[in-house]
């Protein structure tokens, strides 16, 4: 991978600037500079390349509007020659720059041929450029993990993903697959899986000092979903591949807080499905026994993640860890109520959430809280078992889902639900079009706030 920041103290300068700040700037600059400027209309929008007198570039003006966007310059790379730049920024904005300028390098080119090189970005400071490195890595591993089709990303190639990422950071990891997890008493994740000649699998990751604060994290790995005899339409199973973002968003957390050794016992699990068709699917109307011992009727096979999760938060209970946050690409019903951009959570902690919203709010990870209205757990009686999966009338489908997975979370438990998009539907600065990571930077910087001290 071709490196794209470090920390030299050589480069072309480049100068990041607000309106306001730019305007100071200008008056410090010779009257060569001055004067390109003025040439050339510069109005201290965009950035500006300003040639020195033998024709090479003296230096880069950019002009933003805010500097602690960790956004505000992710184009910044694609649009710039490809030399070395030395930021010139203030010290309380270079790590948010200098994230937008790395992440916005990102390129899903595994299929295609790509020879582009590109710009680096020198920032005189080895302690700013290793933890901007790893949360660009922790954002690339979610993004690539969701870019890549279902036919190279099944149960299989997600385990060894994660086994990959055990194997760097000195952590153990074990899997219990097909018929297994009968064995080990895992019926919805095997009901879901088992229709696919891939074998759905629970993977099981840990990593960190047994002493240490317990946390847990629990992510979808449903790795292309077609709804089941429920079929989605053609429309709807397009972008399914990314069904597995919530696996990919407990990965990417992992990798970053086990980069950056933050001191905590850490779990992943993920439960690795394809809720495919064929003569052993699971179907609307059957009554599956779960793990924690509800019974579930089926009322709709295309509410499969809840199903698997379920098992894997019974699971993460049995070590009752002081912290425990699942990830999902759950519902359309969170799109329909924030948009795709802005990722819904719920949380049994008014204290958790208020912290972990303001942490989010802090580095450009915005974060918005949903309710766990208790009332709408009536929409989840069944006639024939202890709840169905899901609800049979349409409103309110986030929270009910969110409902249906706290009936296997213990009240004493501080537990986050993130219910996310896992995917850009439009290219923003630093963020192209395909799998993008929400809300994981906003989740470790709340938990290096609350177990660094």
């Amino acid at each position: 991978m071709q490196e794209i920041i470090n920390a030299q103290q050589s480069g072309i300068a480049l100068y990041i600037e607000t309106k306001t700040s730019f305007k100071t700037w200008l008056l410090q600059q010779s009257e060569q500079v001055q004067n390109w400027l003025e040439q050339t209309d510069f109005s201290g929008e965009g950035f500006s390349i300003i040639p020195a007198t033998d024709g090479s570039i003296a230096m880069v003006v950019a002009v933003i509007n805010e500097p602690n966007d960790y956004f505000a310059i992710g184009d910044l790379i694609n649009q710039l020659p490809t030399k070395q730049y030395l930021l010139h920024a203030a010290q309380e904005h270079r790590q948010a720059l200098a994230f937008g300028w790395a992440v916005g390098g990102y390129k899903f080119d595994f299929y295609i041929k790509n020879d582009k090189a590109l710009p680096v970005l020198a920032v005189a400071d080895q302690s700013l450029v290793d933890d901007v490195q790893s949360l660009v890595s922790a954002t690339h591993l979610v993004r690539d993990l969701i870019n890549t089709p279902a036919g190279d990303m099944m149960p299989e190639q997600l385990a060894q993903s994660a086994k990959a990422l055990t194997d760097e950071f000195g952590g153990q990891m074990s899997q219990i697959i097909g018929d297994e997890l009968l064995d080990h008493n895992y019926p919805t994740i095997h009901a879901v899986g088992r229709a696919s000649i891939h074998q759905p699998q629970l993977i099981d990751l840990h990593w960190g000092d047994a002493s240490h604060p317990k946390v847990t994290l629990v992510g979808k790995g449903v790795c292309f979903d077609s709804g089941g005899l429920d079929l989605k339409p053609a429309s709807g199973m397009r972008l399914m591949k990314k069904d597995m973002g919530g696996a990919a968003h407990v990965l990417g957390l992992a990798r970053l807080i086990m980069s950056r050794q933050l001191p905590i016992n850490l779990r992943v699990l993920v439960p690795a499905v394809e809720n495919a068709v064929s003569n052993n699917a699971f179907r609307p109307g059957d009554v599956i026994t779960t793990r924690s011992g509800l019974k579930v009727e089926i009322d709709n096979t295309d509410a499969e993640g809840r199903l698997v999760l379920c098992d894997a938060l019974s699971e993460a209970e049995n070590d009752s860890p002081e912290l425990l946050i699942d990830f999902a690409t759950l519902t359309g019903a969170m799109r329909v109520a924030l948009g795709t951009e802005l990722p819904g959570f719920f949380s049994t902690n008014d204290q958790v959430a208020d912290e972990l919203t303001i942490a989010g709010r802090q580095i450009s990870d915005p974060v918005w809280r949903m309710p766990l209205h208790n009332a709408y757990k009536d929409l989840l009686k069944s006639q024939v078992a202890d709840m169905t999966n899901c609800a049979t009338v349409p409103f309110g489908g986030a929270i009910t889902a969110a409902l249906y997975l706290q009936e296997f979370v213990k009240p004493e438990t501080d537990w986050l639900h993130f219910d996310v998009m896992a995917w850009n539907n439009r290219k923003l600065s630093g963020r192209p079009i395909g799998g993008e990571a929400f809300g994981i930077r906003a989740v470790y910087a709340y938990l290096e706030s609350r177990y660094s001290k």
